[in-house]
């Protein structure tokens, strides 16, 4: 190994990922393609392939975007996922209309095909959980599936709501009532709030001083301001209040102390329902929230199959209290990181992206990939890395020489399935008489 490589690996700079641009979020992949964006191209991947790997698959549901429309309207017309949807978002938008005290028709809502900005927030955020529950559910009713089997899931912001939902730790009509009644107070919070990415190109982020630093600028009195998301160990989203985005700006030299490596931020655009980030505490949101859950039912079986959190950045629904973690996920920064570097410590091969137009999670990898792929440089490189890697999850005794970030050379040889645009690229059979699994009995399954 080179001399820079090897220094790479001991500084563990493979951690170090290009932070995402300003203007998010990133184009998505091919519905196939291994390991990032500049890798070999798609390849193609049957419903035998997927069945086949099940059990080193990992489904990735995404989050609320600016986008969150995707291809649904082309389901709804699907002779044989259209009912399969339209049972899903019947559901959802029944209940919808409940917990919101209005109509809402979320088929009507997808029809029109536009970004309904935060006025249509609540709509987005059904619409989401609704359409990759039914995701899931075309893979086990159309192709036989058993989707169950997966290694592991994981649900970045909303996609964690789907994720419980979809490993059968709570009904549908006890999880989304809950998030739909905070929706309308984070829509109305977004009025005055920015996004900013911090990011460094050098060492990584201390997350608990970027948290104290906001908490500082916070304490001045001109607004709240506090990481929402740890995208990379260098790479973080801050929502702020008025002009504390420019305070931040000011002072984040403050961060490193060894002040060698320059800190910047980066403006976003868009609005964003500050969820994830302690600006939720002015509508008492963690507390409504932890009130209405332990109202609701469920919340008392593991997830099948297991969730990695992004509230903590491991599989803490195993062992932890799904009501605590789920109140923790109103306020705390969601990490990212953390659930992606543990899905490449646990051996996962390949990656189903579930939900319209998924996008974050995807460029998150696509990143991480290509810095990889950079830093191994030749095709040498690359087959001693895909040797190695394969080894890590079948040699205990391997894993215990190599670099704890060694797993981070998997990155690259990962395949990722954007699972919108590959069920609509196949020849789907008729629906099987498969019962709906919306709810907890899909941990029977």
């Amino acid at each position: 190994m080179k001399d820079t490589e090897g220094r790479w690996l001991r500084r563990q700079s493979a951690t170090e990922v290009d932070p995402p641009r300003p203007s998010l979020p990133a184009p998505a992949p091919a519905h196939v393609r291994v390991g990032g964006g500049s890798s070999p191209g798609p390849r193609p991947t049957t419903a035998a392939d997927l069945r086949r790997g099940m059990g080193s698959t990992a489904l990735a549901f995404r989050g609320f975007d600016v986008e969150n429309i995707g291809r649904s309207g082309e389901f709804l017309d699907h002779p044989a996922y259209g009912p399969i949807v339209a049972r899903a978002l019947d559901e959802a938008s029944a209940l919808a209309s409940e917990a919101l005290h209005r109509p809402m028709d979320l088929a009507a809502h997808i029809r029109l095909g536009s970004r309904a900005g935060l006025d249509g927030f609540a709509e987005d955020v059904a619409t989401i959980v609704a359409m990759e529950l039914a995701q899931v559910a075309i893979l086990e009713e159309c192709f036989g599936l058993p989707v169950h089997r997966a290694r592991l899931s994981f649900g970045y912001s909303i996609g964690e709501l789907s994720a419980l939902i979809f490993g059968g730790v709570f009904a549908l009509d006890e999880l989304l009532p809950v998030a739909l009644a905070m929706a309308p107070d984070c829509a109305e919070l977004a009025a005055d709030l920015s996004m900013g990415v911090l990011f460094t190109r050098g060492p990584a982020l201390p997350m608990d001083a970027v948290g104290r630093l906001c908490r500082v600028i916070s304490s001045e009195g001109r607004g709240l301001i506090g990481p929402s998301a740890f995208l990379s160990p260098n790479t973080a989203l801050i929502l702020g209040q008025g002009t504390t985005l420019d305070r931040l700006d000011a002072v984040k030299g403050d961060l490193l102390a060894s002040r060698t490596h320059k800190v910047m931020l980066r403006r976003n655009a868009n609005r964003w329902p500050p969820l994830h980030s302690p600006l939720v505490r002015l509508r008492s949101i963690p507390d409504r929230t932890a009130t209405a859950l332990y109202r609701a039912g469920g919340g008392r079986t593991r997830p099948t199959p297991p969730i990695l959190s992004c509230v903590t950045g491991d599989a803490s629904y195993e062992v932890g209290d799904i009501r605590e973690i789920l109140t923790d996920w109103t306020d705390h920064p969601q990490r990212l990181w953390d659930v992606v570097d543990r899905t490449l410590a646990l051996g996962v091969e390949t990656v189903i992206h579930v939900g319209p137009r998924p996008n974050l999670i995807p460029a998150t990898f696509s990143r991480l990939g290509n810095n990889v792929r950079r830093h191994l440089g030749n095709k040498y490189m690359q087959m001693l890395g895909r040797g190695v890697v394969t080894g890590l999850s079948r040699n205990a005794w391997l894993a215990r020489l190599l670099p704890s970030r060694a797993a981070l050379l998997r990155a690259p040889f990962l395949t990722h399935v954007i699972l919108e645009d590959w069920l609509l690229d196949q020849e789907a059979p008729p629906p099987r008489p498969v019962a709906a699994r919306t709810g907890r009995q899909e941990a029977a399954g």
